[in-house]
């Protein structure tokens, strides 16, 4: 039985809206290893109007895998509609979903290449000690299209 369609609950993917999905999936792509899993999506129609509660609602994009996990891991879905609803200031204290986190093996070369593709910095790079499980050196950045990202070292 292919991964997916294991029973049982498993994490299966997040869901990113982007105003050019294309370029957020060569973002996620080349900065942070992601590989597109399966076929373009291309998808509108009654089924697709049910499911979102949307009327008249066209949707693109691909899945990525994430970094770190095996072929049935958990993936990034980056989506786009024909029209996307009006986009909210970056905040980290925002209700709901607030960033996607990577662990990485150098944060501040892995921060200049974000801030190469157009992203920024949010915050500043803090180190915590966390007990009983190290010290971690973080950042909270935004990817190019204003989504939060969080870096994360483990030392």
């Amino acid at each position: 039985m292919p991964e997916r369609r294991r029973r049982g609950i498993r994490y299966a993917h997040t869901n990113l809206v982007a105003d050019d999905w294309r370029a957020m999936v060569k973002f996620y792509v080349e900065v942070f290893d992601c590989r597109q899993v399966g076929t373009e999506r291309d998808r509108q129609g009654a089924h697709i109007d049910a499911l979102t509660g949307l009327e008249g609602v066209h949707m693109e994009g691909v899945h990525l895998k994430l970094p770190g996990y095996g072929e049935g891991g958990p993936t990034l879905e980056i989506f786009q509609f024909d029209e996307n609803a009006r986009r909210p200031a970056p905040a980290v204290n925002r209700p709901g979903f607030a960033h996607i986190a990577f662990q990485v093996d150098d944060l501040e070369k892995k921060r200049l290449q974000v801030l190469e593709w157009g992203g920024a910095d949010l915050g500043s790079v803090t180190t915590l000690d966390i007990r009983e499980e190290g010290r971690l050196t973080l950042i909270y950045m935004t990817d190019p299209e204003g989504n939060i990202v969080e870096l994360q070292y483990w030392h």
